[in-house]
């Protein structure tokens, strides 16, 4: 049971649960559980049967995929205040797609998803916020094939840099490691570490360890090879 009261307060003010009737949202409270994972402890693996959907408290959480020649794919980087796995709620699956591992020290609230389906049936204006929700979840996802069928290793980067720049001042500061960013690129660690040298040879960008400034235009950074 989730009795915490500045959890309990996070969790209502995320969306999924902010339009709840207050018993409504007190049952799902005595069903939840609040889990602590140390940095590189595993969550949840792929293949697992897929019962509970999660809300990070704190820390960092990697989302990812094995192939079948065991290669780690990543998929996504979770940060306090989201949720993840809430989409299979509403589909067929029966098994969780990816694997789940705590980046750092994290702490997390495990919903079970059974009880919280039910909660849902006479609550339509949750129901919208969960499908704006996964709304957003597939462009990010559409984004990333996007950028995964694109046949250069360099233009991978380059759209990834463009990306998750921010939108005022430019900056681009690196959440993860280097080799989980080549990961989800679909590249080798080295020629992701290769083209970021090159990029700021050729003066089109700085660094300053996780920190990264675009100093070219657009149309620079497009022609580069």
């Amino acid at each position: 049971m989730l009795t915490h009261p500045s959890i309990v307060s996070t969790l209502r003010r995320h969306h999924l649960f902010s339009q709840l009737p207050d018993k409504v949202f007190e049952e799902v409270c005595s069903l939840a559980m609040l889990k602590r994972l140390s940095c590189h402890s595993t969550l949840m693996r792929q293949g697992d049967p897929a019962k509970r959907f999660f809300l990070l408290v704190s820390g960092q959480i990697k989302l990812y995929r094995l192939t079948g020649e065991g290669q780690e794919n990543l998929v996504e980087i979770i940060q306090p205040g989201q949720t993840f796995a809430e989409a299979l709620l509403f589909s067929q699956a029966r098994l969780y797609p990816v694997s789940a591992t705590a980046l750092k020290d994290s702490v997390l609230v495990s919903i079970d998803g059974h009880h919280y389906r039910n909660a849902l049936e006479d609550q339509p204006k949750v129901c919208l916020a969960i499908l704006a929700s996964m709304s957003v979840h597939l462009h990010l996802r559409l984004r990333d094939i996007d950028t995964l069928t694109m046949t250069s290793a360099s233009r991978r980067v380059i759209n990834y840099l463009l990306q998750e720049r921010h939108p005022v001042t430019g900056q681009i500061v690196l959440q993860v490691s280097k080799r989980l960013v080549a990961s989800k690129l679909g590249i080798q660690p080295e020629t992701f570490s290769r083209i970021l040298h090159r990029l700021v040879e050729c003066g089109l960008i700085a660094m300053e360890r996780r920190n990264i400034s675009i100093l070219a235009e657009e149309q620079e950074l497009a022609a580069f090879q």
